[in-house]
């Protein structure tokens, strides 16, 4: 028999970003440059054409020197040779920078394209991934490494095909000249000092990497420290924190100064050491080549050739420690990047799923077991039926199991034993997107988004026109507030909806699911937010709005669910009533008395609410 789903507890953890190697980062990126295999070839060849044309300027240089040297009382020939050379010459110059400028060219789509797929390929995952991964992690320290990654992608490419690459083929065409055109020496000479460079900067550059990494991770926990201080501004004001939250964010910069120093230091006895190498390399060629020169063995334009190959190499070997550095630092960015993309999906689609069917909307939990954690059971055997297009109701303690029903049926996690079936369908065996966009819910903290009201109602469905948000925003009660403002539905709501009450929040929530119009109404503790007053008002608009449709209350004042179809009591993660609200108050049990103490407070006036304006937006709710 197939099993639909695992342990919530069960899934894989990634492994850390520091097990990943060199190599597997790379096989990563592979695919998505392969999608573009005939540009890569395209611009390989013009970068082949550039750096023939490189090699070939010395090499005119040095016929430009010997045809002077060799023939200096013949005006007409001096006159005619030198001339045509010099066109070469400039020929040659202006190919390598044609040759070089076309392969950016067509490789810069692949580079763009490549990094755009993988930041959104990141993106579509970070969201397909469970609310138990979204639960535990770091917002401001996982941005930074998505943004690290994508720029490392950029960067790894670019120094590899416009830097490595062609100084690799231009080292080799120089030394394939000189291996056939002079002394032994000279060849020995440069492969030595490239093998020795080559080494030194590798196996100073590998002990130098770990300095990176611990830079990374010190400024994502900075990072990290810094927006969540800021997200929770009020929180800071409230109790007077501001010096205590800046000295935590100045003890994570001063550990990330600590390793940029150890990194910088590093810098430059890696710099010094490639420097030594260069100059002895480049003063012993020369001295050979000057002994040539003097011995008839070599032409004035022959040492001409040596040192002009020489300049021409020590560039960019000059530059290739620090693109070596550069590619190893993109190479650790990269890895935390990738590293997301390895997480454990713990709530996929099963192979062939198919969109859920709505023929009427009823929901069944048939004897459920969830735990959150190995040992943090949440529900135990919970069993009920929606009929379609009724209405249950969901009451209890808080830490009862009730908005984990509503968790599960969006199939944020998946249950650990019986199921949950929508018109006979297990949401396990059809499509995730499909199921959520059956449900509309109405959460009990509704977070909203950093734009306009407009926008945030318009959510519930993209692409709505003006009417259809009107309507939604008249149903919900909050049309008249929304014209009263200066902006109207283009009014900003700040960070999380900060700038709204709780109430005209909740009302905004409220027009978006109803904007959405699905088939399955969730209220978790909707009206919690409204005054009294407010809340009788929505109420009745709510019970209209789910007339037609199943729905499941969650709720905490009985009085807004009393005539729900059905009511179910629970306690600690079990259902231990159930039953119509004349039939649970017959039963003098658990609701019963729920009823009583709620009825008490509001007689003693304790349950009272002070009616909040409808018509004022501020900037810090009061």
């Amino acid at each position: 028999m197939r099993r639909h789903a695992q342990s919530p507890a069960s899934h894989e953890p990634s492994p850390p970003p520091g097990e990943r190697n060199d190599w597997q980062t790379i096989k990563t990126l592979l695919p998505y440059l392969w999608q573009y295999k005939w540009r890569m070839l395209l611009a390989l060849l013009f970068l082949v054409g550039a750096k023939l044309a490189n090699v070939g300027v010395p090499l005119i240089l040095k016929q430009i020197v010997d045809s002077l040297n060799l023939t200096p009382t013949s005006p007409g020939a001096i006159l005619v040779l030198p001339l045509g050379l010099l066109l070469a010459y400039g020929a040659l110059r202006l190919g390598t920078t044609f040759f070089t400028e076309m392969r950016e060219f067509v490789f810069a789509r692949v580079t763009q394209r490549a990094v755009r797929t993988v930041a959104l390929q990141v993106f579509r995952h970070l969201h397909a991934l469970s609310l138990r991964f979204h639960l535990n992690r770091q917002t401001g320290g996982m941005t930074r490494d998505i943004e690290r990654g994508t720029r490392g992608i950029s960067s790894l490419v670019s120094y590899t095909l416009f830097s490595i690459l062609p100084t690799l083929i231009e080292i080799t065409l120089v030394l394939v000249y000189l291996v056939l055109n002079y002394d032994i020496w000279f060849s020995a000479i440069t492969a030595f000092a490239l093998v020795t460079y080559i080494g030194f900067t590798v196996f100073v550059t590998e002990w130098r990497t770990h300095f990176r990494r611990t830079m990374n991770d010190l400024d994502s926990k900075a990072n990290v420290r810094a927006i969540d201080s800021l997200i929770n501004y009020e929180t800071v004001k409230y109790f007077g924190n501001e010096e205590y939250e800046a000295r935590r964010y100045d003890e994570g910069l001063q550990h990330y100064e600590t390793a940029a120093v150890r990194s910088q230091t590093s810098l430059s006895l890696l710099n010094t050491g490639q420097s030594a190498i260069i100059a002895i390399a480049v003063t012993l060629i020369l001295w050979r080549a000057t002994l040539g020169v003097i011995d008839g063995s070599m032409t004035l334009g022959d040492l001409v050739l040596v040192n002009a190959f020489m300049i021409q190499l020590y560039i960019p070997l000059n530059f290739l420690g620090v693109i070596y550095r550069e590619i190893k630092q993109s190479m650790a960015d990269m890895e935390r990047m990738f590293s997301l993309l390895a997480q454990h999906r713990e709530v996929s689609d099963v192979a062939g799923a198919q969109p859920l069917a709505v023929r009427g909307a009823e929901v069944r939990f048939n004897n459920v077991d969830f735990r959150y954690e190995p040992d943090r059971q949440i529900l135990f055997g919970v069993d009920f039926v929606i009929p379609a297009g009724q209405t249950a109701a969901v009451v209890g303690h808080s830490g009862s199991g009730k908005s984990t029903l509503s968790r599960l049926l969006f199939r944020f996690y998946d249950i650990e034993r019986g199921s949950i079936t929508i018109d006979g369908q297990d949401i396990r065996s059809v499509t995730q997107s499909s199921v959520r966009s059956a449900l509309g819910i109405v959460p009990q903290d509704t977070v909203l988004f950093n734009d306009t009201i407009e926008y945030n109602i318009a959510y519930g469905k993209p692409g709505a026109s003006k009417d259809e948000i009107i309507a939604a925003a008249r149903a919900a009660y909050i049309h008249d507030f929304i014209v009263s403002l200066p902006q109207g539905y283009q009014t900003p709501v700040g960070e999380r909806g900060l700038k709204l009450s709780g109430g005209e929040k909740q009302r905004v929530a409220i027009a978006r699911t109803l904007l959405k119009n699905p088939s399955i109404l969730i209220f978790d503790e909707a009206t919690s937010a409204l005054d009294s007053r407010a809340e009788q008002a929505i109420q009745a608009q709510l019970r209209e709005i789910a007339r037609d449709r199943t729905t499941l209350v969650i709720a905490h004042r009985l009085s807004t669910i009393a005539d729900a179809h059905h009511i179910l009591v629970m306690d600690h993660g079990r259902i231990i009533e159930r039953g119509t609200h004349a039939e649970l108050l017959a039963a003098n049990g658990a609701y019963a008395q729920m009823w009583q103490r709620q009825q008490a407070a509001q007689q003693e006036g304790q349950g009272m609410e002070t009616p909040a304006s409808p018509t004022t937006l501020v900037s810090s709710p009061g």
